[in-house]
């Protein structure tokens, strides 16, 4: 039973690097906001699909997670 909870919560660290990931393009959107602010648009449209598929990756995580525990008892 160890073994299973720490596949788990190794699984469930996806969510650490997708929270990483996501913060780190927020913060290069909002300079590259302030450098050109007529392209707010476009940067924030890029933003949102790159924060959309990261946080995939996170939720991805969690079910696999979920699995581990409920189906390799």
């Amino acid at each position: 039973m160890g073994m299973l909870a720490l596949g788990a919560g190794l699984a469930v660290l996806t969510g650490a690097g997708a929270g990483i990931g996501i913060g780190i393009a927020t913060s290069k959107a909002a300079e590259a906001i302030a450098r050109q602010p007529e392209a707010k648009g476009d940067i924030n449209k890029a933003l949102l699909l790159g924060c959309a598929l990261a946080e995939a990756t996170a939720i991805y995580g969690f079910v696999i997670a979920i699995l581990i525990i409920l189906f390799l008892k």
